[in-house]
């Protein structure tokens, strides 16, 4: 009997996680920033089909700051390298950063609070001290320092956005996990002798998968503008485009004044892409909030 209720919860639980992904395709700012969001994975993943030149090659000297044209589509920069292929392959290095570190955020973050919420006591206790020291710390500071340390490579500052990102999600995630570990479900995995680790990875993370798809969305927008904040302020890797080492070159040449062709665009990528994630996270909270299933129908 008790088998046969927990392949139930599982099939709830199944059922659950395709209502939600249901909901929040039909969800109109959900929508609008998934299509956003491809739009860039399409520059990233296909950059060199898209109209692009080698965004390391210098020009000749009649292609310093050319204006916008039919050969530049976006004008040149003070080397003459193509602003548009720069753009173009800028988008990998900062949707590259902003998944990868995400990842390790939440997943470290997810694994903290998994074990702190179901065992509790005093292993809670040291976990949960040791997330609130890190929360104290003051963030931009912190990344900063720690960049400037370890260098300027793109697995740094992946390092760097983890170290100071992962306890907030490990909070959430031992908050939600307090609330489930008394549900009976849970109870049921008990009597019939599931081990902890089972419980914990089987039976616990699937009813926490929306929570962590959220602070995904939250971890990737904080980590787009991370990046750019450090290549800006010459933290990044030189050796790779990204929009903030676009921003941080233009910066230094002393051309952000007279040449906006070369500064809007990084710009209006960083924006748009914060403000898809954004549209994103609402729509994934607006999902998640209690009767908005039955609203829609469901």
């Amino acid at each position: 009997m008790a088998e046969t209720g927990l392949l139930k919860t599982t099939d709830t639980q199944k059922k659950k996680t395709r209502e939600f992904f249901q909901l929040l395709l039909g969800h109109g700012m959900g929508k609008t920033g998934i299509i956003i969001i491809i739009i860039f994975l399409v520059m990233a993943f296909f950059s060199p089909l898209l109209w692009t030149n080698d965004p390391y090659k210098s020009g000749e000297a009649k292609d310093i700051l050319v204006k916008p044209s039919a050969e530049f589509w976006l004008g040149t920069d003070d080397m003459g390298k193509d602003v548009w292929s720069q753009v173009v392959y800028g988008a990998r290095v900062s949707i590259m950063i902003g998944f990868i570190a995400a990842v390790i955020t939440v997943v470290t973050g997810a694994f903290v609070g998994i074990v702190a919420g179901f065992f509790g006591g005093k292993l809670e206790e040291g976990l949960m001290r040791i997330v609130d020291f890190f929360m104290m710390l003051p963030i931009l500071p912190l990344m900063i320092v720690l960049a400037a340390v370890l260098g300027p490579s793109i697995w740094n500052i992946v390092f760097v956005i983890s170290v100071v990102s992962w306890p907030t999600t490990a909070r959430v995630v031992r908050s939600q996990v307090l609330s489930l570990k008394e549900r009976p479900f849970i109870e049921a995995a008990r009597c019939i002798g599931a081990p902890n680790k089972r419980i914990m990875f089987r039976e616990i993370l699937p009813n926490v998968v929306p929570l962590l798809f959220a602070q995904s969305i939250l971890m990737i927008t904080e980590t787009i503008y991370a990046e750019s904040v450090l290549s800006f302020l010459g933290l990044g890797d030189a050796s790779k485009i990204s929009w903030g080492q676009m921003l941080h070159f233009a910066f230094e040449s002393g051309a952000m004044s007279n040449s906006p062709w070369w500064v809007i665009p990084p710009i209006l990528s960083i924006v748009l892409l914060i403000v898809s994630f954004s549209f994103l996270g609402t729509a994934v909270s607006d999902v998640l909030t209690p009767g908005y299933k039955e609203k829609r129908g469901y």
